[in-house]
């Protein structure tokens, strides 16, 4: 760990870092099991007959086999990983993050579930009828892969959103108005300010900007909105316009549908394989049995580039926090900032450093701290 690095966590008690190291300690078992026992069962039943012997149990039916892998490969996972999932809440619920009843929680889990079903049914649905119509099916899966990457991602802020968050405008005020010139003085035209009611759920602090064009909207936290100030808000608000000058969403979807079309290539090519087809028990990856041997192999594949999209969300992080210092020119308050959000969050400011490269997603705030620190005005 860098000396900077070190000089962040100065900015802490030693209570809170043992506090959020113990919260880590708390909830990474049940991350790791999660992750474990899904993928046990992906391997389980996709390199083994069991899969397709499970997906036959549906019938004989092209349809019915579709079906049933859809729901197999959504409800299975989910149901083992069901326990882990409660297990990680109790533990945050301990440190006072968790502020919704396991009644609203488990209305969570069904939300998610209808939300993931009908995506899998399609996506299963169409891979399956190219798969037995023609030999180029990969090519058109990967062309539909690709359109489905774009077509989400301007419809999740409109359509998936308001399924677990209700959004009020924020009232008129000072901050309203702070926050619009701010995304103004950026040129980012935003529709609306809103506030998202987070805090039937967490005391987590968060805030960003949504949307594309006439939808983009900036969305606060009531948390954030309760407990920082209205400059610290400014600076999270700051932060997420970074994203947007630097096109940051357009470019990640771009990236996600050109990473999405290359991977269903080279999935083809492994589930095409004759002696893979063969340990899965079915002749033809035409065969919608073969759908557990799909996962498997998509799980493999996405756990192997996991951490280079994190080591580059983590970039485009740091490339924000200096936006917003840019934009601000207040390092003092955004040091505030992140000392209240790491607080509030519950965050270790300096987390091993092999866990946080392959798991984090955002610089450590220890090294957001130390870049506010080290940050002067351009020509200053």
């Amino acid at each position: 760990m860098s000396g900077s690095a070190d000089a962040g966590t100065a900015d802490f008690t030693p209570e809170h870092i043992a506090r959020a190291r113990a919260l880590r300690r708390g909830v990474l078992p049940a991350v790791a099991g999660s992750w474990a026992v899904s993928t046990a069962l992906l391997l389980a039943l996709g390199l083994t007959s069991g899969g397709a012997r499970l997906i036959g149990a549906f019938g004989d039916a092209w349809a019915l086999r579709v079906l049933g892998a859809a729901v197999s490969l959504v409800v299975l996972p989910q149901l083992l990983t069901l326990p882990f999932a409660a297990r990680g809440r109790v533990v945050r619920a301990r440190f006072g993050l968790v502020t919704q009843g396991w009644g609203g929680w488990a209305l969570d889990q069904a939300r998610g579930l209808l939300v993931s079903l009908p995506l899998a049914l399609g996506a299963l649905f169409a891979v399956y009828a190219l798969a037995g119509t023609t030999r180029w099916w990969w090519a058109w899966a990967a062309g539909g892969a690709a359109a489905v990457t774009f077509l989400l991602s301007f419809v999740a802020p409109l359509v998936f959103e308001p399924l677990f968050s209700t959004f009020t405008p924020m009232e008129p005020g000072p901050l309203r108005d702070a926050l619009l010139a701010l995304a103004a003085r950026d040129g980012v035209r935003v529709r609306d300010v809103l506030v998202a009611d987070a805090s039937r759920r967490t005391t987590a602090l968060n805030a960003y900007v949504s949307g594309y064009g006439r939808t983009r909207r900036i969305v606060a936290y009531d948390t954030l909105l309760g407990t920082a100030s209205a400059r610290e808000v400014e600076l999270v608000v700051a932060h997420e316009l970074g994203h947007v000058v630097h096109r940051d969403v357009p470019r990640g979807t771009a990236f996600g549908a050109l990473g999405a079309a290359l991977g269903v290539c080279v999935l083809a090519a492994v589930v095409s394989w004759g002696p893979l087809l063969s340990t899965a028990g079915v002749q033809h990856f035409a065969d919608p049995r073969s759908a557990f041997l799909l996962a498997a192999v998509a799980s493999l594949g996405g756990t192997l580039v996991s951490p280079l999209g994190h080591a580059l969300s983590r970039r485009i992080e740091h490339r924000a926090d200096l936006h917003a210092l840019a934009l601000t020119g207040d390092p003092a308050e955004f040091i505030a900032m992140q000392r209240r959000l790491t607080v509030t969050n519950v965050s270790d400011p300096a987390p091993p450093a092999l866990l946080h490269l392959l798991l984090g997603t955002h610089p450590t705030p220890a090294s957001r701290i130390a870049t506010a620190r080290a940050w002067h005005p351009q020509g200053a």
